[in-house]
């Protein structure tokens, strides 16, 4: 689910905080009728993530969670996740009323992604990167991370918060 937009309206049911996503290539020409959404978007739990469940507990604010998406959009716009030799993106589109409003090709935007999570990292700093990745990028429970960090128990949720704060003031989030 690499290519996404900003989440829209957040609204929290029966244990899960569900978000309109709409797909990238999208947007361009995607009619909405009669208040319904465009007609490629997608539902999607952000309570499945690690971070979605700290904000759906109180345990981070919506500036935090936010930040922590950013980062996470960026890993996967960049493509730094494992993948297998076969990829199976969907075909390119023409350079037609379809194409992306930012007017660059596909390598070009995973660069500008690459080099923005790299930048978001330095910014972290040795100290902050290895939780920030472990639960932001790797979706890696926090009980695990700690473990994997050698860190106390409740430890990591503070360390977090932290490297989040960090990471908004990176992305000038209000």
């Amino acid at each position: 689910m690499g290519n996404r937009h900003e989440a829209g309206a957040v609204r929290a049911e029966q244990g899960r905080l569900l978000a309109e996503r709409v797909i990238e290539g999208d947007t361009v020409g995607a009619r909405v009728r009669g208040g319904q959404r465009p007609a490629r978007s997608v539902t999607v739990n952000l309570a499945e993530s690690p971070l979605g469940w700290l904000l759906a507990r109180g345990l981070i604010d919506q500036r935090q969670f936010d930040a922590g998406e950013k980062l996470r959009t960026d890993w996967e716009r960049a493509s730094l996740s494992p993948s297998i030799t076969m990829r199976w993106d969907a075909a390119p589109l023409s350079r037609g009323a379809r194409g992306s409003s930012d007017h660059l090709e596909p390598s070009e935007r995973q660069a500008a992604a690459r080099q923005r999570f790299d930048a978001a990292m330095t910014a972290l700093g040795r100290d902050l990167n290895d939780i920030a990745w472990r639960v932001i990028c790797s979706g890696e429970a926090m009980p695990l991370a700690e473990k994997a960090l050698g860190w106390p128990v409740r430890s990591g949720r503070l360390v977090l918060r932290l490297a989040l704060d960090r990471l908004a003031d990176f992305y000038r989030l209000p």
